[in-house]
């Protein structure tokens, strides 16, 4: 019995859905079309026809007549959702009304360009750069056997030191 009052309700706000959604699309008294908006129309804006071939009648412009009534006879059963044009203009002026004004962004204050109106000192970057030696490569190739050489020159210069205090000291004993 619960689930029969449950589809028995839900008919109901299906129905509901139904009678409002006709509400909506029948033509208000002043004989412009409600939009959903609480009685609120849609202005439309007038643009002037460009000049070309649809101007002329010709068999292909009556077709697409023909194909925009089935799209509006479509649109009024509520199959297919009305078409809003934003970031083009159609050459039909039946679907130029469906073109969208374009929207307005707030404005608001960048911090990064807040911090580089700030003057700063500028540098010559090509002060502090100094050329490469010609020989670094060279260098780096020998710089083992560099290593090897200065641990000998100081182990020969602490040598060297050594014999010059021991000649010193005995001097000092030969003079003693």
């Amino acid at each position: 019995m619960g689930a029969e009052e449950d589809a028995a309700a839900r008919r109901e706000r299906l129905r509901a859905l139904r009678a409002a959604k006709e509400l909506l699309s029948t033509p208000a008294p002043d004989g412009e079309q409600q939009n959903g908006t609480h009685g609120a129309t849609e202005e439309h804006v007038e643009q002037p026809a460009l000049p070309g071939p649809q101007d002329a009648p010709d068999e292909a412009s009556k077709e697409n007549i023909s194909s925009i009534e089935e799209v509006e006879e479509v649109q009024d059963d509520g199959e297919l959702p009305a078409m809003k044009f934003r970031n083009y203009l159609p050459h039909d002026e039946q679907l130029r009304g469906g073109k969208l004004a374009p929207v307005s962004l707030p404005k608001f204050e960048d911090p990064i360009s807040a911090e580089a109106a700030e003057p700063k000192q500028v540098e010559n970057p090509f002060g502090n750069i100094a050329p490469k030696n010609p020989n670094w490569d060279l260098k780096r190739d020998v710089q083992k056997r560099i290593d090897k050489l200065e641990k000998r020159t100081q182990k020969a210069l602490a040598e060297i030191a050594l014999e010059q205090q021991r000649e010193k000291e005995a001097l000092e004993e030969a003079q003693d």
